[in-house]
């Protein structure tokens, strides 16, 4: 178009050639201020501002370029049907897919690899990678990453990444340097190079000798399955990392599996099998997460979830993590961000707020001799002087007494448009529920710290001790009580704007601290709604642990719920499938989809008689 200007022009371009990278004619492609992002078909890029500098222009031409080649180049099925269970070894998997998407791409194409090296460049700036001084703070997803990089394509690690790459390349050289070495000879060949990459993980012990696909006999596993759960045995319902990035946010996705022996002891032992990385009851892609029906004084001894310290945690209200002048100002910036959703989200709302006023209609005995005047009645009585007057008396409503608490990842992967519609939904919800007399608790969790704080300190500090637990300084915060009206508490909202704010996230402990507050409620119902997007991730916590602590501390935490409280416990994952942790649970793809999902769970937990 004539009147386009220079940064329609050039995003109308960069649509064009992504279309053509991805051969897929309905592609688009759109700037944002966030995280780049690609969801099906839609494309997410850095804006480059509007005088289109070069080193910017390059850095949103390698993020569409790549994502364009993820598209063309890489399946899912295959990509997920290959994946390991633990969150470290997903996390490098997924890394290594990246690179030999963006190598094989590029080959051949020079002005493809020079975009795709200033969108790595950028990355690398803000990736923990970049800040290392010791090995364990080295993301080995990253690390992998940067060396398959340099096998496929002879390019050099970016500059950043350069001494915390140092830190690690002579251990993972020496572990796995052979099969970093396989990996070329297969990167035509998606499932070839997933089984290669694999057994890269075993020998640099992030997986306990998992079966890979195409090497176990067509049936399944021995250890635990009988034949029909080996028939049954399909893909795991888990995301796929469609924004290429190798970061160790990426999360974890892990199926559960679970045995209903006769005996104690096999019980026991079946409980938490495959999260420790055994071949067996996977699950197929859409099923709900087997969960035996047992107290929570029967789940498995031997595994015994604690923290090295809590000593460094924290439960804080959000006015207290910054002052009044900033809240506001956060506040106004989420208010100007999410101004177009208002329309939307308040449509919904209004639809629940109906929806639970209609739970809540006022029923009368007429004709009594004392209660209120029934004016509707009066007209008799100035006909009939001799009429007497009729009173009414209000029927008293079943309508329980309800209190809903929203629990809100503050991950670091929450960062940028997920967790501004977090924020904005639970506000609405907040003032939506507080008109019907439905008190409302948003709650959120995070971390205080990257690797581990001032917790992991004093472990280093004490030795390195083994088996630590979990080894991070957790914070939680309340950004609205339960008790406190929402004009009070709006400004809180606001906090989770603040850059630094979202950091690691463990999930397990914060939903037990959400539960006990909510079952302290004097209400007769008590819903719990948890917004995620994703497993349990904390570096420092999984280095020293198993790569399934932390989740499986979860799932024995969900199980509890589920079984034995009165609490109703339901979760939303945003891009990640939490149906395998959580019984009743829905994933949405888009976060725009956030507020009105958030809406028709909460109303069907009101619909169901509890």
């Amino acid at each position: 178009m004539p009147n386009d200007s220079p940064l329609d022009q050039f995003r109308n371009v960069l649509a064009g050639t992504a279309r053509a990278l991805a051969h897929e004619p309905e592609v688009e492609l759109a700037f944002t201020a966030d995280a780049p992002v690609q969801s099906g078909k839609h494309i997410k890029v850095p804006m480059p501002g509007r005088a289109l500098a070069p080193e910017h222009v390059a850095e949103a031409r390698g993020f569409a370029d790549g994502f364009a080649l993820r598209m063309r180049l890489h399946d899912s099925a295959t990509h997920l049907k290959a994946a390991p269970k633990e969150a470290v070894a997903r996390a490098v998997f997924d890394a290594v897919e990246t690179a030999r998407v963006e190598a094989l791409g590029s080959r051949g194409y020079a002005g493809i690899a020079d975009n795709l090296d200033r969108a790595l460049e950028m990355k690398m700036r803000s990736d923990p990678i970049s800040r290392a001084r010791t090995r364990d703070e080295v993301p080995l997803s990253t690390a992998i990453q940067l060396l398959v990089r340099e096998r496929l394509t002879g390019r050099e690690a970016p500059a950043d990444a350069a001494m915390g790459l140092a830190l690690v390349r002579d251990w993972i050289e020496d572990k796995g340097g052979a099969d970093l070495d396989a990996l070329g000879l297969a990167i035509d060949d998606q499932a070839a190079f997933a089984r290669l990459v694999g057994h890269l993980l075993e020998d640099l012990e992030l997986t306990e000798g998992e079966l890979i696909p195409d090497e176990a006999d067509e049936g399944g596993g021995e250890d635990e399955g009988t034949d029909q759960q080996e028939d049954e045995n399909g893909e795991e319902g888990e995301r796929d990392s469609e924004s290429g990035d190798g970061e160790i946010e990426a999360r974890g996705e892990q199926s559960e599996g679970e045995t209903e022996d006769g005996e104690d002891s096999e019980q026991e032992q079946g409980e938490f099998d495959d999260a420790d990385g055994e071949p067996g009851d996977e699950g197929e892609e859409g099923m709900m997460p087997v969960r035996p029906n047992r107290p929570w004084s029967d789940l498995p001894p031997q595994f015994e979830y604690g923290a090295f310290t809590t000593a460094y945690d924290e439960v804080i209200a959000a006015t207290e993590l910054c002052d009044e002048e900033e809240l506001e100002r956060l506040r106004a910036y989420l208010d100007q961000q999410l101004v177009h959703l208002q329309g939307v989200v308040t449509k919904l709302a209004n639809r629940l707020q109906r929806r639970l006023m209609a739970q809540q209609n006022r029923s009368w005995d007429f004709d009594q001799d004392e209660g209120l005047l029934d004016a509707a009645r009066l007209a008799r009585v100035v006909v009939n002087p001799m009429q007497s007057l009729s009173y009414k008396i209000e029927k008293d409503t079943e309508f329980k007494d309800t209190v809903v608490t929203l629990l809100i990842d503050n991950s670091g992967s929450m960062r940028g448009r997920p967790i501004s519609i977090a924020a904005i939904s639970a506000d609405i919800l907040a003032r939506t529920l507080e008109r019907v007399g439905v008190k409302t608790e948003i709650l959120g969790f995070t971390t205080r710290a990257w690797k581990g704080g001032q917790s992991r300190e004093k472990w280093l500090a004490e030795g390195r001790p083994p088996q630590p637990g979990r080894l991070n300084d957790v914070r939680h915060i309340v950004y609205k009580q339960a008790d406190e009206p929402w004009r009070r508490a709006k400004k809180s909202l606001g906090l989770m704007m603040r850059e630094g704010l979202l950091k690691e996230n463990i999930d397990g402990e914060a939903l037990l601290w959400a539960h006990h507050r909510l079952i302290a409620r004097q209400e007769d119902r008590k819903i719990l709604m948890v917004i995620s997007d994703g497993a349990p991730v904390d570096d420092s916590t999984l280095s020293v642990n198993s790569g399934s602590y932390l989740e499986r501390h979860l799932r024995q935490v969900i199980g509890w719920i589920e079984q034995r409280s009165p609490v109703g416990l339901v979760a939303i994952g945003i891009g990640h499938d939490v149906t395998r942790y959580y019984s009743r649970a829905v994933t949405i793809m888009d976060v725009e989809q956030l507020a009105g999902t958030m809406i028709e769970q909460l109303a069907s937990l009101f619909d169901l008689e509890t």
